[in-house]
C-alpha cells in the first residue's frame, strides 16, 4: 500500500490544518486506506500492526462525522488500557483543534467518578474509555448512546485477550443499529472474525502487511532516553564515535526545524530537509550534502526518499517512525556496498513499547545500551587523538621542527612539558594555536584538528608540529575524508519572525538569589556572568554574534562588554535575561562550554 498526502483523502479543511500544525506530511498505509473508505460511512475492518497510525487512521473520521451543535454522545472509540485510552483522547484532542465545539473524554477505571460524571454531562460528542469503564457508566445512566453514530474498536484482540469479550459484546448489543462500525486489531483469531461477523454490515477488510527486511550490514542500537534529553544524547553520541556524515530522521517538520536549530547553536553543520522546502533549495541542499559540505542532514521521511547516497556513516532516528517498514527503510541508508553502517534510535515512554511491537513484528536486530557518560566521551575523544597521532608518527608525512623544539629545550623546558603543552593547545586549551598561525577562529565542532604533525625520532617532546606549521602538516586519514566547515550560528538564515520570545521565568543556576548587578552606565541591563575571558581569546563581536546566533534576539539586547582574564561580563535587556540565560547554558564559545549566570559583586570587581 502506497501512501498518500492527506491532502487527498477527502478530509475537511479542519482537520487538514490540525494535521498540517502538527508537522506530518503525508498518511501512514493504514491511514491512506482507511480514511476514504471511513468517511463514506462504510464498517472497516483494520489489520495492522501495533504502531502503524490506527489512531489517526479511526479518529479523523470520528471527528468528520461528528455535528458540534449537538451535545451528546456520537462516537464511542473502546481500548484494552487506561494508557492508550488517555493518548487516543490526546490525538483526538490534537485532531480537533480546529473544528469547534467538538469535545472528548477519556473515561476508564481508576479515575474518579465525579469527574467524569461532570464530564458526561457536560455534553461532550467523543468518548475514549475501556469496556468495564464504558459498560458501568451505561448501567449506570450517565452514558446515553441514543445518538451514537460511529463506534470504534482498538487494539480488539487484547481487549479480548484481557477478558472484555463479554463486555464487548454487552455494549455492542446496546447500540444503535444505524452506527457505524470501525474494527482495528493486529491479529484475526477466530473468535474475532465471529464478532465481526455478527455486528457488521459488509465491512471492508484492510490489511497492511510489513515487508520489513533486516540490514545486516548495519549496527542497531536503541536507547530509552526522556524525550528532554534526546539533544543531549544525540551529541553526545555523535562526539563518542566522531561521525562526521550522516542522517537525522524526524516524524514531524516542526521537529526537524527546531532540532537543526538546536545542533547548529551547538557547532554542529546541520541543514534540513522536510515537505515545506522548494524543489529549488532541495537540489541545493542535497547537492551541498553529497559534497559533505555540512556533516548532518535532518530531514522527514517524506523529503529524504528516494535519496541516492551510499556512504553515510550513521543514521539517528531522533523519532521513532510509524511501523517496521519506515524504521528499515531509515536505516538502510547506511551499511551499503559492502560496508557497515550504524543505526541509533531514541525511544521514550509509549515509543517503547511501539518499539518492541515492531520488533516482534518484523524480527528486527535491535538491542538496547546504556546512554554513554560524559566520561566516555571524553575518552573516546582522547583515543581518537592518540591514534591520529600515532598514525602521523607511523607515516612520517610531518615536517620536522626540530630548529623550534631545540630552542625551548635550551630555555630549560623539559621535553614531556613541550609534548603536553602542544597537545593540550592541538586539544583546544587556549586556542592559543590560532593566535600564533593568524588564522580565522576554528569553529566549535572543530574541536580536535585535522591536521596533526609529530617528532623527530630523537626528542619525545616532538610529538606534535609547532602551531606554525600546523596548517602546512597533511589531515589525518581518519578526520580528512569527513571534515566539514561549519556555518557560523549567527549567520544562519532566519525568518520573518516575532523578535520577542516568551521569557522562561527561571533563575540562573548561578547566583540565583543574588541582586542583579547593573551596569551603571546603561538603565534596564543586568551584567551576565560568562565563563569565559581573554585567556579563551575572546572578543566582543564572539559574544554578541553568539547570543544573537543562538537567541534570534536583535543584537540591540546586548549591551556594555567587560571582557577579563577568566570571564566576561555582559549587560543585557533586563526583560531577556532569563531567556538569554536558558538558551546559552551548554553553547560552545572558543571551544569552552558556557555556564551563564547573574553576576555577583564579586564578579565585577577588578581582575
Amino acid at each position: 500500500m502506497e501512501k498518500r498526502p492527506f491532502i487527498e483523502l477527502g478530509l475537511a479543511p479542519e482537520l487538514l490544518r490540525a494535521v498540517d500544525k502538527m508537522g506530518f506530511e503525508e498518511a501512514s498505509p493504514i491511514q491512506t486506506a482507511v480514511i476514504p473508505i471511513a468517511l463514506t460511512g462504510r464498517d472497516v475492518v483494520g489489520q495492522s500492526a501495533t504502531g502503524s497510525g490506527k489512531t489517526a487512521a479511526f479518529s479523523m473520521p470520528a471527528i468528520t462525522c461528528v455535528d458540534p451543535h449537538k451535545k451528546a454522545v456520537q462516537v464511542l472509540m473502546l481500548c484494552p488500557t487506561r494508557e492508550l485510552a488517555v493518548q487516543v483522547a490526546e490525538e483526538v484532542s490534537k485532531l480537533a483543534l480546529f473544528k469547534k465545539g467538538v469535545h472528548a473524554v477519556p473515561i476508564y477505571g481508576g479515575q474518579s467518578y465525579e469527574r467524569q460524571f461532570r464530564a458526561l454531562a457536560a455534553g461532550v460528542q467523543i468518548v475514549i474509555g475501556t469496556p468495564g469503564r464504558v459498560m458501568d457508566h451505561m448501567e449506570r445512566g450517565t452514558l446515553k448512546l441514543d445518538s451514537l453514530k460511529l463506534v470504534i474498536l482498538d487494539e480488539a484482540d487484547r481487549m479480548l485477550d484481557m477478558g472484555f469479550r463479554d463486555d464487548i459484546e454487552h455494549i455492542l448489543s446496546r447500540v444503535p443499529d444505524t452506527r457505524q462500525l470501525l474494527f482495528f486489531s493486529a491479529t484475526m483469531p477466530r473468535i474475532i472474525q465471529d464478532m465481526i461477523g455478527r455486528y457488521s454490515r459488509d465491512p471492508a477488510w484492510i490489511k497492511i502487511e510489513a515487508h520489513a527486511k533486516n540490514a545486516p550490514q548495519v549496527d542497531q542500537v536503541y536507547f530509552e532516553v526522556d524525550r528532554r534529553s534526546k539533544i543531549d544524547v544525540l551529541t553526545r553520541i555523535i562526539d563518542l564515535y566522531d561521525f562526521r556524515y550522516g542522517i537525522i530522521f524526524c516524524s514531524t517538520k516542526i521537529m526537524v526545524d527546531e532540532l537543526d536549530e538546536h545542533l547548529h547553536a551547538r557547532g554542529y553543520a546541520t541543514d534540513r530537509l522536510h515537505g515545506d522546502i522548494s524543489q529549488a533549495q532541495r537540489d541545493r541542499v542535497m547537492d551541498k550534502f553529497r559534497r559533505r559540505a555540512f556533516e548532518f542532514l535532518v530531514a522527514t521521511d517524506v523529503a529524504a526518499r528516494g535519496l541516492d547516497l551510499d556512504d553515510l556513516e550513521v543514521v539517528f532516528n531522533f523519532d521513532l517512525p510509524n511501523d517496521a517498514e519506515d524504521y528499515t527503510h531509515r536505516i538502510g541508508r547506511t551499511g551499503r556496498a559492502g560496508k557497515t553502517g550504524k543505526a541509533f534510535t531514541f525511544v521514550s515512554g509509549r515509543d517503547l513499547w511501539k518499539l518492541q511491537s515492531m520488533v516482534r513484528f518484523a524480527k528486527l536486530k535491535i538491542r538496547r545500551e546504556n546512554v554513554p557518560s560524559l566520561d566516555q566521551v571524553e575518552e573516546a575523544r582522547a583515543n581518537l587523538f592518540f591514534e591520529k597521532l600515532r598514525t602521523t608518527l607511523d607515516q612520517a608525512t610531518y615536517r620536522k621542527q626540530d630548529r623550534l623544539i631545540d630552542r625551548l629545550l635550551e630555555q630549560g623546558y623539559a621535553s614531556t612539558d613541550i609534548c603536553s603543552a602542544l597537545i593540550h593547545l592541538l586539544q583546544g586549551g587556549e586556542n592559543a594555536a590560532e593566535t600564533a598561525t593568524a588564522k580565522p577562529e576554528r569553529k566549535e565542532a572543530d574541536a580536535t584538528p585535522a591536521a596533526l604533525t609529530a617528532p623527530s625520532s630523537t626528542v619525545a617532546a616532538k610529538a606534535a608540529s609547532a602551531p606554525a606549521s600546523a596548517a602546512a602538516a597533511p589531515a589525518s586519514p581518519a578526520r580528512a575524508a569527513t571534515k566539514a566547515p561549519v556555518r557560523a550560528p549567527a549567520a544562519k538564515a532566519k525568518s520573518n519572525e516575532d523578535e520577542s520570545d516568551e521569557v522562561p521565568d527561571r533563575p540562573s543556576a548561578r547566583g540565583a538569589f543574588a541582586p542583579p548587578v547593573r551596569t551603571g552606565r546603561e538603565p534596564g541591563f543586568t551584567t551576565v556572568f560568562l565563563n569565559v575571558g581573554r585567556k579563551n581569546l575572546v572578543t566582543p563581536a564572539d559574544v554578541v554574534g553568539k547570543i544573537a546566533g543562538v537567541t534570534r534576539l536583535p543584537a540591540q539586547v546586548v549591551g556594555a562588554i567587560d571582557i577579563r582574564q577568566r570571564h566576561t561580563l555582559v549587560g543585557i535587556a533586563d526583560e531577556h535575561v532569563p531567556f538569554v540565560l536558558e538558551k546559552m547554558r551548554g553553547i560552545r564559545v572558543k571551544g569552552q562550554a558556557l555556564a551563564p549566570a547573574l553576576a555577583s559583586e564579586r564578579d565585577t570587581e577588578a581582575d
